[in-house]
């Protein structure tokens, strides 16, 4: 017939040899971020695997989340505060520690599975809204996790009450954090 064949393979029009050369030596692309429609499904199956646990479980996740919480702040405040000198030059230099190191404890919640509020407010609406969980399960692991987070944190602040850990340069970025989100 009129059709071209490919010397590499006798059966197949040379047309399609090109193509699957061409995909062949394409790399192929590799991307570690998920797309919009990725990550919502992800976040929905999380929501289906949090229903499924028991409340318990997600009381004991939530409470230690809310004591990451703390730990992250403290840290924060402890080495921010100690850059008081550094920072009667530049300002920002104590801010940008403080904002660079609070996300260290949201690492860590997210390496041990721990459970906060924020986090159950979008993934749980988002398995009940595609029926993957009943409606029932909201409400009821909002205040679980919110009760379980406040609680976390509590603990966390007795601690460093009882340990007496909130003073001197600590204490004095505390006062300053509070007046700086209190007074805008």
């Amino acid at each position: 017939g009129g059709r071209e064949l490919s010397p590499c393979l006798p059966h197949a029009p040379a047309s399609t040899v090109r193509i699957i050369i061409r995909r062949a030596s394409m790399p192929e692309v590799v991307s570690l971020c998920k797309g919009p429609k990725e990550a919502y499904e992800a976040m929905v199956d999380k929501g289906a695997e949090l229903c499924r646990k028991s409340l318990p479980k997600v009381f004991h996740q939530s409470v230690y989340a809310g004591i990451y919480i703390g730990f992250g702040g403290m840290l924060s405040l402890v080495i921010a505060g100690g850059l008081a000198d550094v920072s009667k030059n530049n300002p920002t230099i104590q801010s940008f520690v403080f904002a660079a190191l609070f996300p260290v404890n949201l690492l860590i919640i997210i390496l041990t599975g721990g459970v906060l509020f924020t986090g159950v407010s979008a993934i749980v609406p988002a398995a009940v809204l595609e029926r993957k969980a009943h409606w029932i399960h909201i409400p009821k692991l909002l205040a679980v996790s919110w009760i379980g987070n406040l609680i976390g944190c509590v603990i966390f602040a007795l601690l460093v009450h009882c340990c007496d850990m909130n003073t001197g340069l600590t204490a004095e970025m505390a006062k300053k954090v509070i007046h700086k989100k209190c007074h805008r």
